[in-house]
């Protein structure tokens, strides 16, 4: 989202009454100004620790990313959004609002919640997954994260984003402004950051707890708050789940350069495990745990255990040991992808 919005806005406020030189330059400035404090807040009070190379190889790697998106997104001609947000915004479900105020909140109402619909069906369709993962994949998480989207799941959300435009009729500049809003606010949830009011804010908005949570590498967590700027539409849908996650990223996957996200992305998914399989890891550290007398504090080293047990009985192990790569920078490959 960020890089579609920063290589598009130099076309779209040519539409603009505004001198082109300044505005550009302001807005650029205040996403950079945002990125940069951020990024110092991260550093002086990181709420999980990682390692430094961890945090650099993130850094470079979403950053790059975020580049090689850049590029292929001015080449195609992506900006077009723009032009068609100022040949369609004047008519749309949204043309009988006239109080600009209330027309502008609509506006990013409307963008928000295709933006969550489009978030839930990368989660749920296994064809978009596979891009969406990319975005998952990053084994810690900070503000860079926020730029870590395939190119092709970003075609898509552009794609999203015009119907959206023509179907309600939004303007250019209420495109800019809703673009702008979401761009900060996705930067501030992917922030690596802990504060007190957080889940007072959490009500409305998605911060970076909620977020967190998204990024968990258990599945049954990070399907969950798909929000990009507010919570309320995990809570109107039964969405939202509030927790800790243990930890970050996919199961399986490692550290990755840019060019590997890219790979990744185009890279077939692993087969899951089979739900019969799940029953008989849960059987086997049941009974584990009832061999115990169910003494508390064992759960989680009685499922790993049952895990391993099955997995190696079954063959399933040595078909993750094809697969993966180990921990040498190359691609991972895990039976549980998300």
């Amino acid at each position: 989202m960020l890089n579609q919005y920063l290589s598009a806005i130099a076309a779209s406020l040519q539409e603009w009454s505004w001198p082109n030189l300044e505005a550009r330059d302001g807005l650029r400035l205040v996403v950079l100004i945002v990125f940069v404090l951020l990024v110092l807040w991260e550093a002086g009070a990181a709420c999980r620790r990682a390692r430094a190379r961890v945090t650099r190889q993130s850094y470079l790697s979403n950053l790059a990313v975020m580049l090689a998106n850049d590029t292929v997104l001015s080449l195609l001609a992506v900006s077009s959004l723009w032009h068609l947000a100022d040949r369609y915004g004047q008519a749309g479900l949204l043309e009988g609002v006239e109080n600009p105020v209330v027309k502008a909140a609509l506006a990013l109402l409307v963008l928000d919640l295709a933006l969550y619909g489009w978030h839930w069906a990368c989660h749920h369709c296994d064809w978009l997954w596979r891009f969406h993962r990319v975005h998952h994949s990053d084994v810690t998480m900070n503000v860079s994260t926020a730029f870590r989207l395939h190119i092709v799941e970003l075609l898509l959300t552009t794609l999203l984003k015009a119907v959206t435009v023509v179907v309600f009729g939004i303007n250019s500049a209420l495109l800019l402004l809703s673009e702008t809003l979401l761009t900060l606010l996705v930067m501030f949830h992917h922030a690596n950051v802990r504060f007190g009011a957080e889940s007072t804010l959490g009500r409305v908005f998605i911060v970076p707890a909620l977020h967190r949570v998204h990024h968990s590498r258990l599945r049954e967590e990070h399907d969950s708050n798909y929000g990009a700027a507010f919570s309320f539409w995990d809570r109107l849908f039964g969405t939202l789940r509030e927790a800790e996650p243990v930890a970050l990223g996919l199961r399986g996957v490692g550290e990755q350069s840019w060019w590997e996200t890219v790979r990744y992305g185009f890279s077939p998914l692993a087969p899951s495990l089979a739900p019969q399989l799940h029953v008989m890891i849960a059987e086997a550290a049941y009974f584990r745990a009832e061999k115990r007398g169910f003494e508390p504090g064992w759960e989680v080293s009685d499922w790993i255990e049952a895990e391993r047990e099955i997995l190696t009985q079954s063959g399933h192990r040595k078909h993750r040991q094809r697969a993966g790569a180990g921990r040498s920078g190359k691609l991972q490959w895990c039976l549980l992808p998300r």
